[in-house]
């Protein structure tokens, strides 16, 4: 039996119009992805993911963007909104490993009511004074072991809900002062460099289920983006040794050059498992769908395990765990 298709996918409105049935019942994506176009009301979340779900036949994941921020697509005043990242573990202090933890835990429990069970987090890029606006204050601090424990509190309050998380940007994104939806950022630091900082909170977020690739160049590696270098993939599996499933970011942004369909070819060759592709035409899916093709056996068996690390959310008393949160924050609230 042949695997799940190799992208995750997303849908132009609220409800599935006649033709995305009839195209996801056939391209099988492993997973679909949510924007604030499909956002409307925690009920009609619920018919949407379900209709998504009814597609395929199985229970796929869906995820989203939900760091909170600027990058938050579920909105008050139907949900929480949050402050920037950066911002609250600064409010947290020497308390910012519980205070992501809990931030997160409402968030998947947010998330899971709606029928979403993944998210784009945690983000353990390593901020720098010269980190792009787009990343900085997504970011969750400037030094790498800090990150990784905070990356590490951020990714197991997600699980802990319910919902998977993806741990981006592989391999680092934080010496970047490109904004890799417009342009390709290189990087030219050396490798040694790369690795006690910018590769180290990847390294110790190895055992985590799925994975999202940076595209940016790093020249003392490869003159290609992480995404399509089969050099930077195995120094990905290898060194970082990260062996969950790895999701390309959004094949569609404006830092690769070049067809769709290529693109998705390279990633693939380069040894990504899933294409992401975002905010496209349902042709553009289309081409993206042919050229991803299925998962091979390795990656089917990561995409697997994936979703299996994905059960049903621990109870928690939501009031207890506001009031908590509030309190580490001292006053500083949700944002």
């Amino acid at each position: 039996m042949s695997g799940w298709g190799a992208t995750i996918l997303d849908a132009d409105g609220l409800t599935l119009t006649a033709d995305e049935r009839a195209f996801f019942r056939e391209a099988d994506p492993f997973g679909f992805i949510l924007f604030s176009r499909n956002v409307e009301s925690p009920a009609q979340l619920r018919r949407l993911t379900a209709e998504m779900r009814e597609a395929v036949g199985r229970d796929a994941p869906i995820t989203i963007d939900q760091e909170g921020g600027r990058v938050q697509r579920l909105r008050g005043p139907r949900w929480r909104d949050w402050l920037p990242p950066l911002e609250h573990v600064e409010a947290a202090g020497d308390r910012a490993e519980r205070a992501m933890y809990l931030r997160y835990r409402l968030i998947a429990q947010e998330l899971r009511a709606c029928g979403i069970d993944s998210n784009c987090a945690p983000l353990v890029d390593v901020a720098r004074s010269d980190t792009h606006p787009f990343l900085r204050n997504r970011c969750y601090g400037d030094t790498p072991r800090h990150v990784a424990r905070i990356g590490r509190a951020v990714a197991q309050a997600h699980l802990d809900g319910g919902v998977l998380p993806v741990v981006k940007h592989i391999p680092g994104h934080g010496r970047a002062v490109a904004d890799s939806h417009h342009d390709l950022p290189h990087v030219d630091s050396a490798k040694d460099e790369l690795d006690v900082v910018d590769f180290f909170p990847f390294h110790a977020l190895n055992d985590f289920p799925l994975g999202m690739t940076a595209h940016v160049v790093f020249e003392a590696i490869d003159d290609a983006p992480a995404t399509l270098s089969p050099r930077m993939m195995q120094l990905i599996r290898e060194e970082i040794g990260f062996n969950g499933l790895i999701m390309t970011d959004d094949i569609s942004m404006k830092a690769l050059k070049g067809d769709l369909g290529e693109l998705s070819r390279q990633a693939l060759a380069a040894g990504c498992d899933v294409i992401l592709h975002c905010n496209g035409t349902l042709e553009e899916r289309r081409q993206v769908a042919e050229a991803a093709g299925r998962l091979g056996p390795a990656a089917q068996a990561r995409a697997e395990r994936a979703v299996a690390a994905r059960h049903e959310p621990d109870e928690i008393d939501i009031a207890a765990l506001d009031a908590e949160l509030e309190a580490l924050l001292e006053g500083v609230g949700h944002g």
